[in-house]
């Protein structure tokens, strides 16, 4: 089996391509080991130590490092990780979440969003995320008020440098442009 990596524009984060799918739907943060209980790949990872997140795409894993531990002794160590575990499983299996959760989904259903909130995850799904995915992250919509979005950074863009930049420059610019109610973006 052969994992390719890439650099991503946040320099404590990889991203891993496994050649395989990782998430049938959605994406999937670990922001902590106590987080990780959802999937085994995910807790295998977060064994190694100075692995500070694991995000998981459609077809590649996003690892953020500690500043203080070096990607020369990390890089093999999850690279080995990632090839165990897929030459063991098929696929990443992610275990349900209970109901008393309190990571729980609490997005409303799309009947009860106003056409405005509609257009901007349209624009999010068709456009944002596909171009965020290549740098190994996510931007997930979490509310619209008073004209502002406010959105949720995963995986590489989540603690990115460059991720403020490409918010106000980027996917501020294009929201206002196509839907005119917006007037700002913010992370949460």
């Amino acid at each position: 089996m052969f994992i390719q990596t890439e650099e991503t524009p946040n320099p404590l984060t990889l991203k891993y391509l496994p050649g395989k799918v990782v998430m049938e739907t959605g994406t999937l943060t670990f922001a902590s080991k106590e987080s990780a209980w959802r999937s085994p790949l995910a807790e295998t990872l977060f064994n190694i130590a100075g692995v500070a997140e694991v995000f998981f795409g459609q077809d590649f894993i996003s690892v953020t490092k500690t500043p203080e531990h070096d990607w020369v002794l990390l890089k093999p160590q999850i690279l080995g990780s990632i090839m165990e575990y897929f030459m063991e499983n098929d696929s990443v299996s992610i275990r349900d979440k209970g109901q008393n959760d309190d990571t729980a989904d609490n997005t409303k259903d799309d009947e009860e969003l106003s056409d405005v909130v509609k257009e901007i995850k349209e624009l999010i799904e068709a456009r944002i995320r596909p171009a965020v995915a290549q740098d190994g992250g996510d931007i997930t919509f979490e509310r619209f008020v008073d004209g502002i979005v406010y959105l949720k950074m995963h995986g590489a863009c989540s603690g990115c440098p460059s991720s403020s930049v490409t918010l106000k420059n980027g996917v501020e610019n294009m929201l206002r442009h196509y839907v005119p109610e917006v007037r700002e973006v913010k992370a949460v």
